[in-house]
């Protein structure tokens, strides 16, 4: 008997599972091992061999809602993007009755001779309701059409409301009569453009139709099927704009749609969908459909878009790569996938993507718990892509990981041990403990951390950092300001203009306000944790690693004034606690 068994009492081993027990296991586990089985079979062998359809929308989708909408040299660049990532079917414009700068887009891609055959543009199967009745206008050519035949644009995406309010569908508009109007626009489409044209059917609000009119829904949608090879669309698209719907009812509606084709006896033809950002179930979502009968999607490469955003194309593809989709990668240049989501949001927003964003943000490839543990996966996207997984140093991250990342930024060096990054993880505890909340990635936060936790800054230390570019233009002005105070004291040392300051000109310009004595060992604490080359001097760049340390950790800094008592009381002086002249321990109130 073990040790363990000959402590439970009779209570315990009375409630050890007994024979029925284990006939309820091995029926839960034969039937949770036949309900994975199935979808490994229905859901993941369609997605890991679907042929997926990209219909691109980032020239448009992207734009809708944003503060600052595309220009036309936005539009070119993204086409850029989009077309470096292989995919050839583009929505390039939705007009309106005014002049947009998708007016000029187009008309640019035209004067430079663009191969048109793979555009698509937004049209309205209807200008509206005719003023006083409830009945959609049937005579008047939509807009959006006649600038299509304008610009020479050869595929239409017809958009398709069956649930509006505004229409009396019981006697003034029925079915038949939407049947008629949607066939009237595609045969002008086909006799007007080309008759090659792609018409493209667009549900926009299937779901609402779903729940309160399927009946319409599906009598239009037979009427479409049943056309004839020459005259059907060349795919239904259907959106869900909400993203208030659960991804089985999408999954549901989807193979709902599939069934409906293939009954009509089309059976090549292509669902597409689209999945509106709301509760964060988007992705989920557009697999769904995905695996439920769509071939494909028509969205932007990135998240951005109308409301909250929208599940996007990079995000799909690579969820399909990484469940073993090849064909996938073969179609389409899937290594510049993230690249693009990244430019794309960047043309759109004027900013990168949110570090945390999935596959495209900063943080996406991180490590955080070292290789292997939570969080690495079975699918290495850093490697797909060809990038470093960096280090996150967090209490989280492992010896191995901090001194592989003091490497990274600073070289080799002697210091840089498992014992030292065993002390940085202490400090970091200690630092919340403290009510501390820091970041110790960057450069300037590890070598602080670093230093903090008994190491010696070194001189790749303040060269890497000194050579980091500030982006904010309020923080380098702050740190122009400091400098001014630098060359007013440099002036006074013996030798001048080289970038360091003798102790006693860095102690009266910068420490006299936090240290009382310049002769006291405190003081000279101070002066050595930042002498880092030991030379006797003070450097510039020396001093701008506490500097920038200090802009890091706390952005929000009004003035020189704030700045410097930062860089003193919450960065020096704690750096000094480390500082061993004369072995004595630091003692705050000797300052």
């Amino acid at each position: 008997m073990s040790f363990l068994s000959r402590c439970f009492s009779n209570n315990d081993r009375g409630n050890m599972p007994d024979g029925d027990d284990m006939a309820e296991i091995e029926a839960e586990i034969a039937r949770v091992t036949s309900e994975t089985r199935k979808v490994v079979e229905q859901k993941r062998q369609r997605l890991k061999d679907l042929d997926l359809f990209v219909l691109d929308n980032s020239i448009r989708e992207s734009t809708v809602g944003q503060l600052r909408s595309h220009t036309l040299q936005n539009k070119l660049e993204i086409l850029e993007q989009v077309q470096k990532v292989g995919i050839k079917d583009i929505i390039v414009a939705s007009f309106s009755h005014m002049t947009r700068v998708d007016d000029d887009f187009v008309q640019h891609l035209k004067d430079n001779s663009y191969n048109f055959s793979h555009f698509y543009s937004f049209s309205e199967v209807t200008e509206g309701i005719k003023p006083g009745t409830n009945v959609y206008d049937t005579e008047t050519l939509p807009v959006s059409l006649g600038k299509n035949h304008k610009y020479g644009i050869p595929n239409t995406i017809f958009e398709v409301d069956l649930a509006s309010d505004e229409v009396d569908w019981e006697t003034k508009f029925t079915n038949d009569d939407m049947c008629q109007l949607i066939h009237k626009w595609m045969k002008w489409t086909y006799k007007n453009i080309t008759k090659s044209a792609r018409i493209l059917i667009n549900f926009r609000d299937l779901p609402l139709a779903m729940t309160e009119a399927p009946k319409r829904l599906f009598y239009v949608m037979r009427y479409l099927c049943k056309l004839s090879p020459e005259e059907r669309p060349f795919a239904l698209l259907f959106e869900e704009p909400t993203g208030d719907f659960l991804p089985e009812e999408l999954e549901t509606w989807t193979a709902s749609v599939r069934r409906t084709m293939s009954s009509c006896g089309w059976v090549n033809g292509k669902i597409l969908v689209h999945i509106h950002q709301k509760w964060d179930l988007q992705t989920a979502g557009q697999l769904d459909c995905l695996s439920a009968g769509a071939d494909g999607i028509w969205c932007s490469l990135c998240e951005e878009g109308a409301a909250m955003g929208h599940a996007c194309s990079s995000i799909t593809m690579m969820n399909l790569i990484r469940l073993g989709n090849k064909k996938v990668s073969e179609k389409y240049n899937s290594v510049h996938i993230r690249n693009a989501a990244i430019e794309v949001t960047k043309i759109t927003t004027g900013r990168l993507p949110h570090p945390k964003q999935v596959l495209y943000g900063e943080r996406a490839v991180d490590l955080v718990f070292g290789e292997g543990a939570m969080g690495a996966g079975l699918f290495d996207l850093a490697e797909f892509f060809g990038v470093e997984t960096p280090n996150r140093i967090s209490t989280l991250a492992t010896t191995e990981m901090i001194v592989e990342h003091l490497e990274k930024n600073f070289g080799k060096n002697p210091q840089f041990t498992k014992d030292i990054a065993k002390k940085m993880k202490e400090k970091m505890l200690e630092d919340l403990r403290d009510g501390r909340k820091e970041e110790y990635n960057s450069p300037a936060g590890v070598a602080y951390l670093f230093d903090s936790a008994g190491g010696k800054l070194t001189e790749k230390m303040s060269d890497v950092i000194a050579k980091i570019k500030v982006k904010n233009k309020h923080h380098q002005s702050l740190i122009d300001e400091v400098r001014k105070q630098w060359d007013f004291w440099d002036q006074r040392d013996a030798v001048q203009n080289d970038d360091r300051l003798q102790f006693d000109s860095f102690y009266h310009g910068f420490m006299q306000p936090y240290f009382g004595c310049y002769r006291c060992p405190n003081t000279k604490k101070g002066l050595k944790a930042l002498d880092m080359n030991l030379d006797g001097y003070v450097d510039w760049k020396e001093f701008l690693v506490f500097v920038k340390w200090a802009l890091h950790q706390y952005p929000d800094v009004a003035d020189v004034d704030e700045l410097m008592s930062i860089v003193f009381e919450k960065g020096l002086v704690p750096a000094m606690r480390d500082e061993r002249v004369n072995q004595n321990v630091y003692n705050r109130s000797s300052i």
